[in-house]
């Protein structure tokens, strides 16, 4: 079997050793420069220093040659690009071969997930062999192999069942799930909560403050997924609880990040403008916000990091808000 691995940031490299470990996996790289470097250094100095390449992975700048004898793609491209490669790549997809998303995010202006863009633009593709892979999985933890787990979510089970083997070894676990929407929308949302945690931690608020938050957010994040048609078991797993506690408590979480300078008050630009990788919830925070009004879901967190972007506002004056709001009950955890 050949994989292609398209996009070959932090992630989609990690991915792509992964895979490389039992398969032919071609990785596909935007700049022709960095492409040439990894291929003589046999590893991404870039986005994944000190992570040495499995032999059978072959980077190239050449999306054809890339996509060539391809049974399974993997998309690693932000949002923000992702349907302008997928665009360029789609003719050069078999019809049917199976495509998954490693991105979290929503595309803006459509508010679609990366799975309906994927439909959107490749004709040909099967909707039932478009999915994800989601879950706590950051890219230098699982490309040093420290133990793991993931959740692949494929409406085909046959197809699932091929990429979780693909993927599975002895420290990454992957299960199956055929809840695409909840397993999708859990990935991208969290990333909205996570800058939320960094203002939280930037603001100096300690484990209590910490812990109300990421549970009230997990319940947000739940309500606006479910509408979506996302199972609510769903979010209470890896591809929800496991993804939203390891990144609005990670170091290395690049939303995390950006909400801990947001929240110590420097200004936007300034932190997204230091950072080489993309932050997906400063761009998915509007899609959210949007969506959250589309369905009538109440987002209290989520309005409040978007009122620090696109608004300006500062944190601190934003949390008597939300510790005022009016009384109400839990509900079963997602009230």
């Amino acid at each position: 079997m050949r994989v292609a691995v398209i996009g070959a940031g932090s992630w989609g490299t990690a991915v792509a050793c992964l895979l490389g470990r039992t398969t032919d996996t071609a990785l596909w790289v935007r700049r022709p420069d960095l492409a040439a470097t990894m291929t003589a250094l046999r590893s991404n100095p870039d986005y994944l220093r000190g992570v040495p390449f499995p032999d059978a992975v072959e980077p190239t700048a050449d999306l054809a040659s890339a996509l060539e004898g391809a049974e399974v793609v993997a998309m690693a491209v932000p949002s923000h690009g992702f349907r302008d490669v997928l665009t360029e790549a789609a003719p050069h997809l078999a019809a049917g071969t199976p495509i998954v998303s490693l991105t979290k995010g929503i595309e803006r202006g459509s508010l679609l997930r990366m799975t309906e863009v994927i439909r959107d633009v490749v004709r040909n593709a099967d909707p039932d062999r478009v999915g994800v892979l989601t879950g706590p999985n950051l890219a230098l933890e699982v490309a040093q192999g420290q133990p793991t787990a993931a959740v692949v979510a494929v409406a085909d089970p046959d197809i699932a069942v091929r990429v979780q083997r693909l993927l599975m070894g002895p420290t990454f676990r992957v299960y199956t799930n055929p809840d695409v929407v909840g397993c999708e929308s859990a990935g991208a949302l969290k990333n909205v909560m996570a800058i939320a945690a960094g203002m939280a931690h930037g603001l100096g608020y300690g484990d209590n403050s910490m812990a109300a938050l990421v549970t009230r957010a997990l319940a947000e994040l739940t309500r606006l997924g479910v509408a979506l048609g996302g199972n609510p078991l769903t979010f209470a797993g890896l591809a929800g609880m496991g993804d939203l506690v390891a990144t609005c408590f990670s170091e290395k979480s690049r939303n995390r990040r950006v909400g801990v300078e947001l929240g110590k008050g420097r200004p936007l630009a300034d932190v997204v403008g230091e950072m080489q990788m993309v932050a997906e919830g400063v761009k998915t925070t509007e899609a959210v916000l949007e969506l959250a009004e589309r369905h009538g879901i109440d987002m209290p967190i989520a309005r409040m990091v978007g009122a620090v972007i696109y608004d300006g506002r500062i944190p601190a004056e934003l949390v008597g808000g939300l510790m005022t709001r009016e009384a109400r009950a839990e509900l079963h955890g997602i009230g």
